[in-house]
């Protein structure tokens, strides 16, 4: 891939740079050190993937993906070496459209260590820009009973990838704190920043939100959000589980297989909504889901800062209605139960 960096810092270039040319497989297109150039440079030769720093003179990262993603489906990774501290940068320049984000390689550590990370991110984006969507195997049925199944809530389950934070807040912060009804959600990010995540999503909206740990049960009034590299899903008793099967797939945590769990253990259709999202994974699941008698819901085309999780769904017939967030939001609160 011709990939382009935008960092002001010179150190941060380097550290980027050798991961690249220590793989061999990538080359560099070009370097930006700030928004501004990186517009310009961006209109002249546009690039394969571009990696996007947060914090830069003239134009910082959010305002740079911003703009580019309205001339450009072009991708873009955050790389910042200030992840702890920039959760709600990250979560923003996620809603323009910036696909995931992984920690700025340290100069200090062979190329091969310091650049796992990236090089992992940049080769699931290009198998999501090449690939068809793979079909996930089942979760494995849970041989025990289901003695939670009376105290389970209607559910709402929720996947979204690119641009997914912020419409995610959008869509649930029109929600009651007091509500019957419990939300899960299947977000595209990586597990070191799904706290973050968590942190910043509950101080957006009035549900109480947290991380969706082994063993835990949906709550009424409450979102979880999964946390893991590993997929989510529901076992037979109701509780949260992790499983790293299929290990082919490169959403992860998958939407799909999320989804397939509810249709094989959990026994009251409830409300499906796929948001934003590359890629198509998610659709088969809501199809599965619509035919087990859920409502689903996807994102319209229109409001999406990628148009494909969701055009997955709608073409495959598994989307019952195709909202913009403002309308998905009424839409799931005349379904609410109280």
């Amino acid at each position: 891939m011709r990939i382009a960096i935008v960092n002001d810092l010179a150190l941060a270039v380097t550290s980027i740079r050798r991961v690249l040319e220590h793989e061999g497989r990538h080359t560099v297109a070009w370097v930006a050190r700030d928004g501004e150039a990186a517009l310009a440079r961006f209109v002249a030769d546009e690039p394969d993937l571009v990696l996007m720093d947060l914090v830069m003179p003239v134009l910082d990262g959010v305002q740079t993906t911003k703009r580019m993603r309205e001339l450009s489906k072009c991708p873009i990774l955050l790389v910042t070496a200030d992840v702890g501290r920039s959760s709600g940068l990250i979560f923003e320049a996620m809603g323009h459209g910036a696909l995931d984000v992984v920690n700025l390689p340290v100069l200090t550590e062979p190329p091969a260590e310091s650049g796992r990370d990236l090089l992992r991110k940049i080769a699931t984006i290009e198998r999501l820009l090449g690939r068809s969507g793979s079909v996930p195997r089942p979760a494995a049925a849970d041989a025990a009973a289901a003695p939670l199944a009376r105290r389970r809530p209607p559910l709402i389950a929720i996947g979204s990838s690119t641009g997914g934070p912020k419409t995610l807040a959008t869509v649930l912060a029109a929600l009651p704190r007091q509500m019957a009804n419990a939300v899960v959600v299947v977000q595209h990010i990586d597990a070191q920043f799904a706290p973050g995540l968590v942190s910043w999503l509950d101080g957006q909206i009035a549900l109480t939100v947290r991380g969706a740990e082994v063993g835990m049960i949906p709550l009424a009034g409450t979102v979880s959000v999964a946390i893991s590299n590993d997929h989510l899903v529901i076992q037979a008793d109701g509780r949260f589980a992790y499983q790293s099967e299929p290990l082919e797939e490169p959403y992860r945590p998958s939407v799909d297989v999320f989804f397939r769990s509810l249709v094989r253990h959990w026994r009251d259709p409830g409300v499906a909504v796929l948001l934003t999202g590359m890629g198509r994974d998610g659709g088969k699941g809501m199809l599965e889901l619509r035919r087990a008698g859920w409502h689903t819901i996807a994102q319209d085309e229109a409001s999406c800062a990628v148009y494909g999780m969701p055009k997955a769904a709608v073409e495959l017939g598994g989307a019952s209605e195709v909202l913009p967030p403002e309308a998905i939001a009424r839409s799931l609160g005349q379904r609410l139960c109280r």
